[in-house]
């Protein structure tokens, strides 16, 4: 992958200096810290997690003053041309515009994504129950796509009116995994689980009046599940599902001997 890559030179680059002599032992070292783990004050910025796990360190804007997400996402866009940040404002990504020319904001999830332009590969499938729920579907969405994944999106598809699910029967059988955000009752969850063979990744919503209790109720349900090969993520947690089905879809294809 793209990011991989950049740090990997980097690497390679610092091996053969220290090789040829160009530095010593002693700056090879302080410069592999600031390879791997980078420490700006307000934050130790992971750079090695582009190899561990093919992505750079993902920036969760909640909590952060506005000048922190900035410190961080300039640290991460030095050694990656990418970048994740999520639940952020405008404001946050009116700053980052100014570092990064490529930064979209997705309004709808509060996501932040520069970069792009990576090849896609497999499909994952994003559906919703309602339309309340597309802020953490949208989510999901986002971070699968930049993450690498083809994604494709089914939305307001809710038990409430479940003919309108089966309209889209084929795209749930095209899909490699399937998202599927809910809120209320949580019940769409099982449905699309009873449904198809595909891995599905529940993701509960604190949508609802007084007795879903900020998403519990669709917590439990969707935990309880009598659909196999169902999984669940935490309440409202659209970025864990979508980085869950962009490392499904990218699993590589094995043969048995």
């Amino acid at each position: 992958m793209e990011e991989m890559a950049l740090v990997e030179k980097s690497m390679e680059k610092l091996l053969q200096n220290l090789y040829q002599k160009k530095i010593t032992p002693e700056e090879a070292m302080e410069k592999l810290r600031n390879l791997a783990t980078e420490d700006i004050g307000v934050a130790s910025v992971d750079h090695h997690r582009q190899i561990r796990q093919g992505f750079p360190e993902v920036i969760y804007c909640a909590g952060k003053t506005d000048d922190e997400v900035e410190a961080i996402a300039r640290a991460i866009l030095k050694k990656s041309k990418t970048l994740l940040a999520t639940r952020a404002s405008k404001k946050v990504f009116d700053r980052i515009r100014k570092i990064n020319k490529t930064a979209v904001f997705h309004p709808r999830s509060g996501a932040i994504t520069a970069g792009g332009g990576r090849s896609k590969t497999g499909a994952v499938l994003v559906v919703s129950a309602g339309t309340s729920d597309l802020p953490v579907a949208e989510e999901a969405a986002v971070t699968a796509d930049i993450m690498g994944s083809k994604v494709e999106t089914v939305y307001d598809v809710g038990v409430a009116g479940i003919h309108r699910l089966f309209g889209h029967m084929e795209k749930l059988e095209q899909a490699r995994v399937i998202v599927v955000v809910a809120g209320m009752d949580g019940a769409l969850a099982s449905v699309v689980g009873g449904l198809t063979s595909r891995p599905v990744i529940g993701v509960p919503t604190s949508v609802g009046y007084g007795a879903a209790l900020g998403g519990l109720s669709a917590l439990l349900a969707m935990l309880n599940s009598c659909a196999s090969g169902v999984a669940v993520m935490n309440i409202d947690n659209g970025f864990g599902a979508g980085a869950l089905a962009h490392r499904i879809n990218t699993l590589p294809e094995k043969t048995l001997a």
